[in-house]
């Protein structure tokens, strides 16, 4: 499929399953990263702009640029938005589990942690008014179990859940450029396309440091296996990679089937 088509088919399953559900309006977390952005847009184009809220979460590590990033897509959009700071609740966690965790909330719980005190927030505004929460996360992240369960993982409907990440940029630039034709600016911001992505969870982290590996390759290699039914020595051939990392990397992908497992419903689309 072309990017074009990607975005009508995320788009039209989005307004299906909003609507079969009962529901009119949309709530979603804003980050200022790509997948927040591009999925903001689509239920923009989706259900329009005054059933679209926009919710910005900001952390102890958020940095002014991704609260700036989010604050200027919102604008470009048009869309209410408002600003809910996690950083009380996340210190009451780390004092009230403290002493549990061992002396101090840290590592992967503190940064997990941080991400379902984001979903507590959202959720509680999806209850008080009556808005379908929807997911951000892409295909990337849960094949590599890159979320965390009853946080990102969360939300009635994941509109990038079968796409992979190098598309969601595809996607993205594809809007834009519409938005550019039809007399309009592009709604994503250039900075958006151009700083690494990050959870923001912690000093200095970045997704593909993380992941311990390029989006790029990433893809590369999940697509032509997973999807295309190619081989792995094949694959690693193509991309130049190590046999054993290429091996090691699908292993991680098979481990956390039981995080797939609660993802939540995206378009099912033959996509690759």
């Amino acid at each position: 499929m072309t990017p074009e088509d990607m975005y009508c088919v995320c788009c039209e399953a989005l307004a299906d399953y909003v609507h079969s559900a009962g529901f009119a309006d949309v709530v979603i977390g804003l980050s200022g990263g790509m997948d927040s952005s591009l999925v903001a847009v689509m239920a923009v184009d989706a259900l329009g702009a005054s059933h679209v809220h926009g919710v910005l979460l900001p952390g102890p590590y958020s940095t002014e640029h991704s609260v700036d990033d989010a604050e200027e897509l919102a604008r470009n959009l048009g869309i209410d938005h408002r600003t809910v700071s996690i950083c009380e609740p996340f210190e009451a966690f780390e004092h009230v589990l403290a002493r549990a965790c061992g002396g101090q909330l840290k590592g992967l719980a503190a940064e997990n942690t941080q991400a379902r005190c984001r979903m507590v927030c959202l959720m509680a505004l999806s209850n008080a008014h009556g808005w379908m929460m929807l997911n951000t996360g892409n295909k990337s992240e849960a094949q590599m179990g890159y979320s965390a369960l009853y946080g990102d993982t969360a939300g009635a409907f994941a509109p990038l859940g079968g796409v992979y990440k190098t598309d969601v940029y595809a996607m993205a630039r594809w809007r834009n450029r519409k938005g550019v034709e039809n007399g309009h600016e592009g709604p994503v911001p250039v900075n958006v396309f151009v700083k690494p992505p990050s959870a923001e969870l912690a000093p200095g982290q970045s997704d593909e440091r993380s992941l311990g590996i390029d989006y790029d390759s990433l893809d590369a290699l999940l697509i032509g296996v997973l999807e295309q039914g190619k081989s792995l020595e094949e694959m690693a051939t193509l991309l130049q990679m190590d046999v054993v990392r290429a091996r090691n990397i699908l292993a991680r992908a098979k481990s956390y089937a039981f995080k797939r497992a609660l993802e939540p419903p995206y378009p099912q689309a033959k996509f690759y």
